[in-house]
């Protein structure tokens, strides 16, 4: 039986797989999400991204504010099942302002799916998520899309992928043609040629697989698009990289698809051949060494909060990855960083809005737990009989930073609640000068659509208006090796353009103007060590 039931535990840790979506605003990632579900049979159709007014919206995005502008502005986890695998998605904030939030929901995948729009090629917000990717050695899929619009050449988007990101490409399918004369794709590995019809948006698209020396290929394309197909295949043989199904695993090698998510077009055999190539979940470091995930101890980390994710119940999520063993409800973990005992209560999966009772879960799962205010964004819980701690997940630097009160000072509590709830979820950062209260608090933001957010949140959620004062620095160090306990901040040298402040967990810090200040800083303060950014720990 024993024997049974590892033989069942391993399989059902095998068969997942999860990953990030990444991409620039506007390429589509949202989209393609969807069109995923669509495929996995999670929805019946895709309520596509834009259009009208009284139009479907993303499954995914479920946050109002995100309705409105039709960008995604807060991480989702999606569970869906296609085939034997199952599947968690996480997509990640569409909007550049948002950076920081994609950089924690990367640490919890084990690849990312790239998506880059066909006719601008690679963008400035898709260059600093492949670098995040790259500094953990996360396997990168691209999938070119928008191939229903015309787009440039694809020899000339493989080329900048290579030069832009620095990693080797391998087309596995190559696109027929583009904007009204897109038809279909050349599978590479399974040399047959992949006919699409029905450019539905919200429907399966027909596929038909041809072969290219088929009379019915021949019909379907003109004598132009035929021998340029011919050509391609006979160009793309001869050069390019080899496939190497390890150089993708570590990194090294992107494998490439074209589609067009909107029409369908190219998304299911994206889907299929991913699966198959794309790692399961992976090992993950821990202080006692590496966590093997089918080992049967339980271990996982926070990556996010989410508060009031329901409106009808003041709520706080903390989502959580398994990295090893089975999660079963009602079980006894060891909170680490909490130092006791507790049960995660009314565990859930995610399918956006729909949440459902999870009684078990597994390596490389995402579940959300119920967080009555005790877990940190990089906090660990696991098997109290095998303690472990996560590396850290980093802190980055915010770049804008503004004062903020409250307009209404007999609304003092629900402000102080508001701004603490929405800087644990990651969102924002915020500061206090030594010494002072919370009736007003330092925000540092990574995007000014971040200040929207937390204005809107405060008001809609919270009922609070806010004043907000933008103010003139833009560089934040943490002041290291300082014990905040004895630590005499006022014996610092600074300029008088420098301020002193500390974050909620206590942690000196400096705000400065510009990077002289820094510089000045350093040489005045002997032993004085500034950090870039913190490690949750």
């Amino acid at each position: 039986m024993e024997g049974l039931y590892l033989s069942d535990f391993r399989q059902e840790i095998g068969n997942r797989r999860t990953f990030a979506i990444i991409s620039h605003p506007d390429a589509g990632k949202t989209t393609i999400t969807e069109k995923f579900l669509l495929y996995g049979g999670a929805i019946q159709e895709a309520g596509m991204v834009k259009g009208k007014k009284n139009s479907r919206h993303a499954v995914s995005d479920w946050m109002e504010i995100e309705k409105q502008r039709g960008i995604s502005v807060t991480s989702s986890v999606l569970q869906f099942r296609y085939g034997d695998k199952c599947i968690n998605i996480l997509d990640t904030p569409g909007h550049q302002d948002f950076s920081e939030d994609t950089y924690r929901t990367l640490m919890a995948a084990d690849s990312a799916v790239m998506v880059i729009d066909a006719s601008k090629g690679v963008e400035a917000q898709t260059r600093k998520l492949f670098k995040v990717c790259a500094m953990r050695g996360v396997p990168i899929f691209t999938f070119i899309n928008k191939m229903d619009r015309d787009s440039r050449d694809p020899y000339e988007l493989l080329e900048e992928i290579e030069n832009e990101l620095g990693i080797g490409t391998f087309a596995v399918n190559w696109p027929i043609g583009s904007g009204k004369e897109f038809k279909g794709v050349y599978d590479r590995m399974d040399e047959e040629v992949i006919a699409f019809e029905g450019a539905d948006a919200r429907h399966e698209a027909k596929a038909t697989h041809l072969q290219f020396d088929s009379p019915e290929l021949k019909a379907l394309l003109s004598e132009m698009q035929y021998q340029t197909l011919a050509d391609d295949m006979e160009l793309l043989a001869g050069a390019g990289d080899a496939f190497d199904l390890d150089a993708v695993h570590h990194g090294k090698l992107s494998p490439v698809f074209f589609g067009s998510a909107l029409t369908n077009f190219g998304v299911e055999p994206f889907l299929k051949k991913f699966l198959v190539m794309t790692p399961p979940p992976t090992a993950r470091r821990a202080d006692i060494g590496t966590i093997d995930p089918f080992e049967e101890k339980f271990s996982a980390f926070v990556f996010k909060i989410q508060a009031n994710m329901n409106k009808a119940h003041r709520d706080r999520i903390a989502f959580m990855r398994i990295c090893s063993g089975k999660f079963e409800r009602g079980r006894d973990v060891w909170h680490v960083q909490g130092g006791k005992k507790i049960q995660l209560a009314q565990p859930q999966q995610l399918m956006a809005q729909d949440r459902s009772i999870v009684d078990e879960a597994y390596a490389g799962d995402i579940i959300g737990v119920f967080d009555p205010g005790i877990f940190s964004i990089g906090d660990t819980v696991c098997d109290p009989s095998r303690k472990c701690i996560f590396s850290g997940i980093p802190t980055f630097a915010p770049e804008l930073f503004a004062r903020v009160r409250q307009k209404d000072t007999l609304k003092r509590k629900q402000f102080v609640k508001g701004v603490e709830q929405i800087a644990q979820e990651g969102a924002i950062q915020i500061f206090q000068e030594p010494n002072s209260g919370m009736e007003e608090v330092i925000v540092g933001v990574v995007g000014q659509l971040q200040f929207e957010v937390l204005e809107y949140r405060l008001k809609n959620e919270y009922k609070v208006e806010i004043i907000r004062e933008m103010l003139p620095y833009e560089h934040l160090r943490w002041i290291e090796n300082v014990d905040a306990e004895t630590f005499d901040y006022k014996a610092l040298t600074l300029t008088s353009d420098t301020k002193v402040v500390q974050d909620f967990h206590g942690n000196y810090l400096l705000l400065f103007t510009s990077p002289w200040n820094i510089s000045w800083a350093l040489d005045h303060n002997e032993g004085l060590t500034l950090a870039e950014f913190s490690e949750n720990t």
